[in-house]
């Protein structure tokens, strides 16, 4: 043999033995073992999400790991594609080598069976008839054709064989079930990722990663109207209408144009009392883009709109451009001059302040908030430099937290609160959350001004106690005064006045003038500097101080505090022309929470506080849109599965053969064997019932 044909003949052994490979049941349990791995990966972690949430959740280094394993988006990533070709195709050559085999099966009566290989087997039985071999032959066949069987009689030299079978549809459960599962991979790589990554592949399709309006998007971020196959969104703002869905993806995302527009026309939305969305719908007004044919529908949960082979499912719903009227305060120096500012969800307005320029992105809006606040925790220990103390996030956690996690619950609509982002210069931001309505806390009303500074974190509260007239201004004023040293030292002047007695003689003024100046470095050292003051400050003081004299030079300290803080908040309240607040126990609660404020808000971080006065709320209806023709093609695919098991479980195939020859008697002797492919007690039972039947006469 020459050498071109050994290769040609090697080669075609390879290919076999690769076929074998492919086709082989242990292939294709290997492939049904790491999707199922990477489905559980793609279950666990979630899919899609912006890059940004998985640098911040696994880490620079992990996240760089997971993104070349392509866990972000496991079900459209190359590999995971690729084992379900392999596994495709590796069903697909087990179907086309075993049908053929399995098709002859069926059909064949496996009448090449000898007397003595029916001996062989387990399930046997033998007897005698008075009748002719021809007659014994033809009194079977009749007989199991009244059993089920199908029949055939074949002539043996010598002999008559009949040969039965019953249930060789079984194999109809093998090739279904493995039609289905064929099946279903086509039709969910159909409606899968693959015809979008086709078109970014071969038509040069990729995200849109910018801002600005959907309609000024280009096209090569666009989708048009033929794609087969997609899962978008859309949000639609009361009165407002859209034609197109968006596609996210790893790196921004690509638009879908719809063969129709929806116009919101009213989204209504039902809450529970625990303030979880109990029930909402939108009420829209379709129009088609071909025939210009218009008409209203309304979606609800798990009450889609299917329209030209498009299907709109209500998903959630969110903020459409809520209006928003805004009071600053100023938050740093001796400013206490409150400006008005406008804003709407999902814009930004300008902030300047300080020679500094900012922006507010003005992030969301809630109409009200069902808050727990049945507990009350300690939150005014000093803190060590955390922000807003741990102390202070944890109870504000507990307070305003899920009201499923508290334990002692007493559920309150806390009111309406805006969430937004504080962004510098340099682009870094920090999320704030404020409630419009003072929340009851201890007893007492406090204005709740939430800070993060990652989206990670749970927001941590910034107490600001209410005053007389149930706003913050006089603790603004308080807070200026804090930052202005002339009102600091005026204030320690009030206090060194009235604290000394009328009995101090001759030594008054000297002494009066060392209280005076305890009560202004007490107020500097609150007030501190570099944004380093409250508490912090005070206890890093008192850390200069022998351990012995602490505790003694501590109660000192806090109380030229308090005094000389009940002087400054007159002081302020004069230089505004008010009147002096009444020396009770309510004002004098009150300056004691405007002084846990005031250390804690060196924390806050803010320029400004902006508290919401006003709002006009605009809903906004989210849809989710889709177009699956592979579904009805998965849906066949699940029949032909649930047919297959059938078929291989409750199917069972029976073989039966029964050898006729002439008995020296001069009548017929006849030997029958049965064989099956699972031995039941069901099998036992119809070999006994034929075992008895068969043999008896006419």
């Amino acid at each position: 043999m020459s050498t071109t044909g050994i290769e040609l003949k090697t080669n075609r052994r390879r290919l076999a033995e690769a076929v074998e490979l492919v086709s082989s049941m242990r292939f294709a349990i290997s492939l049904l073992t790491v999707i199922s791995i990477a489905s559980m990966i793609g279950t666990v972690m979630k899919q899609n999400e912006p890059m940004t949430n998985y640098v911040n959740q696994f880490g620079p280094f992990w996240f760089s790991v997971f993104d070349k394993l392509g866990l972000y988006t496991v079900y459209s990533a190359w590999w995971f594609l690729l084992i379900l070709a392999f596994l495709l195709l590796s069903t697909s050559l087990c179907i086309v080598r075993s049908t053929p085999k399995m098709m002859k099966d069926m059909r064949s009566w496996r009448e090449n069976v000898r007397e003595v290989s029916l001996r062989n087997f387990h399930h046997k039985a033998e007897w005698v008839a008075p009748l002719s071999r021809a007659a014994l032959a033809q009194q079977s066949a009749a007989r199991l054709a009244d059993a089920g069987y199908g029949t055939k009689i074949v002539e043996k030299p010598n002999a008559t064989l009949v040969t039965a079978k019953k249930g060789a549809g079984t194999r109809f459960g093998y090739i279904f079930a493995h039609s289905a599962i064929i099946i279903i991979l086509v039709g969910g790589m159909l409606d899968s990722d693959l015809p979008i990554r086709f078109q970014q592949w071969f038509f040069g399709k990729t995200p849109f990663a910018g801002s600005g309006l959907i309609s000024a998007i280009p096209e090569q971020h666009r989708l048009g109207l033929g794609n087969p196959t997609y899962r978008g969104n859309t949000m639609i703002p009361e009165g407002q209408s859209s034609d197109v869905a968006l596609i996210p993806q790893a790196n921004g995302v690509l638009v879908q144009d719809l063969p129709f527009t929806i116009k919101l026309a009213k989204f209504h939305i039902d809450f529970y009392s625990t303030g979880m969305p109990k029930l909402f719908a939108s009420d829209v007004i379709v129009r088609d883009h071909e025939t210009g044919k218009t008409f209203p529908a309304t979606i609800k949960v798990n009450e889609p709109l299917i329209y030209k082979g498009v299907a709109v499912y209500q998903s959630s719903f969110e903020d459409g451009g809520t209006k928003l009227k805004i009071t600053a305060f100023p938050m740093q120096g001796v400013d206490a001059t409150s400006f008005e500012m406008a804003g709407a969800i999902g814009t930004a307005s300008e902030l300047k302040r300080g020679g500094e320029a900012y922006s507010v992105e003005w992030t969301g809006f809630r109409p009200f908030n069902v808050e727990n606040t049945g507990t009350t925790p300690d939150v005014r220990a000093v803190t060590k430099g955390k922000s807003l103390n741990e102390e202070f996030a944890a109870g504000l956690n507990k307070q305003l937290g899920s009201g499923a996690k508290a334990e002692n619950k007493d559920l309150k609509n806390v009111g309406p609160s805006v969430t937004y982002k504080l962004r510098d210069k340099t682009g870094q931001a920090r999320e704030y959350q404020n409630y419009m309505q003072p929340v009851t806390l201890d007893g007492a009303q406090f204005y709740l001004a939430g800070m993060r500074a990652t989206p990670s974190e749970a927001f941590s509260y910034l107490r600001i106690p209410a005053d007389d007239e149930y706003s913050v201004r006089d603790w603004m004023r308080l807070r200026a005064a804090l930052a202005d040293p002339a009102m600091r030292q005026a204030a320690a002047a009030r206090y060194a006045e009235r604290a000394m007695p009328a009995t101090a003689g001759a030594n008054a003024a000297g002494m009066a003038k060392q209280l005076e100046d305890s009560a202004a470095r007490s107020l500097g050292i609150f007030a501190g500097a570099n944004s380093q003051g409250g508490y912090l400050a005070v206890s890093k003081f008192l850390e200069q101080i022998p351990a012995a004299e602490q505790e003694k030079a501590a109660g000192i300290f806090m109380k030229i505090l308090n005094g000389t803080m009940w002087e400054l908040w007159q002081a302020a309240r004069a230089k505004d022309g008010l009147a002096p607040a009444a020396v009770d126990e309510k004002h004098a609660r009150f300056l004691q929470m405007s002084t846990n404020a005031l250390s804690d808000s060196f924390f806050y971080g803010a320029p400004v506080f902006l508290q919401m006065d006003e709002f006009t709320e605009v809903k906004a209806s989210v849809l989710q849109v889709t177009r699956s023709p592979g579904k009805a093609i998965v849906y066949t695919g699940c029949l032909f599965l649930v047919m297959g098991i059938f078929a291989m479980f409750y199917i069972r195939e029976r073989r039966l053969w029964i050898w006729v020859r002439d008995d020296e008697s001069g009548g017929a002797h006849a030997l029958m064997a049965m064989s099956t492919q699972r031995k039941t007690l069901d099998f036992e039972h119809e070999f006994n019932d034929l075992k008895t039947k068969l043999p008896q006469s006419a």
